[in-house]
């Protein structure tokens, strides 16, 4: 059984340094990729999940921008964390389950939720 596709974004990091948050996976799922679900982030939560969070915004902004891009090899897991907030989908139908499916960072919720990342 053939594996679907999936973009490989090279250089993007495959993890939170130092740390064993996820932010890429390495081969598509047999049976297709995780659906994006938008997570409820809780102020409750742990810093080093925060860290994570801050982590892998910075990691997709000075990847990608604001320019629309796939999502291919991006971790659903960490991607669900801000899926719905801080990036939304730029197609219209979207597809969640779908390796393909195009995304946006949407600036000015990201810039409130991570005013870090984008003071620099």
């Amino acid at each position: 059984m053939a594996l679907p596709y999936m973009t490989k974004h090279k250089g993007f990091p495959g993890r939170l340094p130092s740390t064993d948050y996820q932010f890429t996976i390495r081969r598509p799922s047999k049976i297709g990729a995780t659906p994006l679900v938008a997570r409820e982030r809780y102020a409750d939560r742990r810093p080093a999940d925060r860290r994570a969070d801050a982590g892998f915004m910075e990691a997709l902004w000075d990847y990608f921008g604001d320019q629309p891009f796939e999502r291919g090899n991006l971790d659903a897991g960490r991607l669900s964390w801000l899926f719905g907030r801080e990036v939304i989908a730029a197609e219209d139908p979207f597809d969640p389950e779908s390796y393909e499916a195009m995304l946006v960072i949407d600036v000015t919720r990201a810039s409130v939720s991570f005013p870090d990342v984008f003071e620099r």
